[in-house]
Formats: structure tokens, sequence, C-alpha cells
């Protein structure tokens, strides 16, 4: 679950991005396979500053710079302020590079320093049309990729309206048995939230991130609920809420636009979510399932590699073996705390424990960033 200022916005994605290890705010040369060559966005505490404005659709890469105090992120809206594609926690004085695949329209790219607000944005205009005819294999990989979100968003339905039922009739003991299990599908496919609008603040909020005022819904409320209070009275209606805010997902679904790179930029997203949330502990504060969620993240960005896998391993056979052997390392790792049909509380692992599955997140990430761009080239 990304913070509730990152996603309030969130809609349907018309351009794909890739996060790549890499730093700097200048220019770079142009590269053949790139629509406009490098545009630089700088960004600092009062200012967000973009080199070029105007673009021809297809491949671009933006160079992200921190120059600011605080921590930012940079997001590219279409209109209506639905996100398009963001990247979120860029550190002062560092930067990163966003190879970004996107078609014709208007679009605004906001840094937002100190993570929160609007943003301070900068208006940008794409024409023309991309150059090259698609990658059948590609085309493919987009086809399954549909499908196996779809097959997802049914099984965390299923599994939600048991975990639902379980809520209304006051059974703590078989909600409690049934809220991690519901929560493995939609962990696999998260970051294709962004293209549903609003559901992912409605479904996964967590207590720490609800603004002011606002009210908190979904699982995690739930969460709450049944290993603090030890009670559902009175959370019929959120379980309920939960049900139709998940039935509204599944119709979203076949709308959704999805493309080599967005999912190869979500498999990416996916380990971001195991290292900010699921390793520190933070995302299941109350039920410490926490491996539970780990798993569904592996599970959805291993989907996405071996989709595209045909692709990658013609263009970076080097790449590929990488991510064979990182993802069969985490894999490994998760096998040692599986207990039943589930995982050992996250409680019980020790720091070195924990450090050991940070190491493997970190080092499945960095290949993995490689992904998008070796799709997109």
């Amino acid at each position: 679950m990304r913070s509730a200022h990152a996603l309030a916005a969130a809609g349907a994605a018309a351009l794909s991005l890739s996060t790549l290890a890499a730093c700097g705010g200048s220019d770079a040369k142009r590269d053949p396979g790139v629509g406009v060559g490098a545009v630089s966005v700088t960004s600092t505490d009062g200012s967000c500053e973009i080199s070029k404005k105007d673009l021809p659709a297809g491949k671009t890469v933006f160079k992200i710079a921190n120059k600011g105090q605080k921590v930012t992120e940079v997001y590219v809206y279409a209109p209506g302020d639905k996100i398009v594609t963001e990247r979120e926690n860029i550190g002062p004085g560092t930067g990163v590079e966003l190879t970004a695949e996107l078609v014709a329209g208007k679009y605004q790219v906001a840094c937002k320093p100190g993570m929160e607000g609007g943003g301070i944005r900068q208006d940008i205009t794409v024409t023309g049309q991309a150059n090259g005819a698609a990658d059948p294999r590609l085309t493919k990989a987009v086809t399954h990729y549909r499908a196996y979100v779809a097959a997802e968003v049914d099984d965390t339905l299923a599994g939600s309206r048991k975990f639902a039922a379980s809520v209304n009739k006051g059974d703590v003991a078989g909600a409690k048995a049934l809220y991690a299990p519901s929560r493995l599908g939609w962990e696999a496919i998260e970051p294709v939230a962004e293209a549903f609008g609003d559901i992912d603040p409605k479904v996964d909020l967590r207590e720490k991130d609800l603004e002011k005022g606002a009210e908190w819904t979904g699982w995690h409320r739930l969460e709450k609920a049944l290993w603090v209070k030890g009670s559902v009275r009175g959370e019929e209606k959120y379980a309920d809420r939960l049900i139709k805010d998940l039935e509204d997902l599944k119709a979203k679904v076949p709308s959704a636009v999805i493309t080599p790179t967005s999912m190869a930029n979500g498999a990416k997203e996916l380990l971001d979510e195991v290292a900010t949330g699921k390793v520190t502990g933070e995302e299941e504060a109350f039920s410490h399932t926490d491996l539970v969620d780990f798993k569904g993240n592996v599970d959805g960005a291993r989907k996405v590699f071996e989709l595209l896998r045909p692709v990658v391993a013609d263009k970076d056979a080097d790449l590929t073996k990488t991510l064979d052997q990182e993802f069969a390392t985490i894999e490994t790792l998760l096998k040692k705390y599986e207990k039943g049909d589930g995982y050992v509380s996250y409680t019980t692992l020790g720091k070195a424990q924990v450090k050991e599955l940070a190491d493997a997140v970190n080092a499945l990430g960095e290949p993995l960033s490689k992904l998008a761009g070796a799709v997109a080239e």
C-alpha cells in the first residue's frame, strides 16, 4: 500500500515507465531509441523545472535530480489528475532515470517536495506517433498479463467475500484465518491499482497514512478490529464496503491500460512495496502477516518477468540470468518461513533474518529496475 497522498488521485495509465539506477539532471546525448533525448527534471523545495515541454510520442528518458533539502516525488498526470506514473522517495542530492513511452496528449509533471500536497506542476505536450511496429511477443505478454490480473482479482474477491461473511457473523477466529489469504491476489497485482482510480486507498490504506478527517476503510481497518479490539461489532458496514470496492475493481480491469513497460515498472514497484512495507513490518501492523503479502508481491513480480522473458532474453541474456538467480534466492528464503498454508508471524523473525530478507529484496530490485528499459528499446 502506497501512502494516501500518493494514491488519492490515481487513475487509468496512459504512459509506461521504468525506474533505472542512475542519477543526474542534465540532458544526455540523443539516443536513437529515445524519442527526444533525455529530459531533465530538477526538483527543489520550491520549484520543479523541466528542460523540454514539447515531446514526440515514443520513448523518452526523464533524468530527475533532487536538489532540495526534502525527499521528493515526481508524478506524471493525465487530465483529471489521473496518475500516469510516478517515482517516490527521491532523496536530497540524489537522482533517478525514468524511461517512458508516451502517447500523444496533454500531461503535467509534478514535483512533490516533502512528498505531500498537489505538487509543483509543469505542463507537457506529446504529439505524433511512436515509430516501429510492436513486437508480437510483447502483445502476447500484455494479453496474458491482463488475464492474470483478472484471475487474481477474481480470487481476491472470492476470498474477501468469505472474510466479510465471517466479519458480519461476528466470527473473530474465522475472520482472522481468512484475512491474509483474502489479500494474496491483491498483493500480486497491487501496482496495477494505479490504473483503477482510488480503489487502492479505499481497500488498503494503513492507519498511519490516514489523512486528518478522512474515513478509514478497507482491510487494515478490519485487521485492527480483529487483532486489537478482538471484536468486529460495528464494523459490518466496512466489510460490505470492502466487497463493493473490490467489485468496482473487477469492473475496471477490462479497460485498464496495460503496456509491456508498465508491466515491467509494476514488477519493480512490487519489490519496492516489499522493501518499504513488508520487510519493515509496517504493512500488517496488527496481524503481522507480512510474509503472506511478501509472497504475493514476489509472485506478481515473477509473473511479469516470465511473460516478458522471451524478449528480455534476446536483448539481455545476462539480465535474464541474474533475475532467474535472484528470484530463486528470495523464494528459497521465503520457504524457510512457511507454516501450513501460510507463513509464521513476522514478529518471530530476528534482526539477522530480517536483514537477510532485506538484502535479498535489494539484490533483486537492482536488476529488476532494468527490465522496463530492456523491453522499451
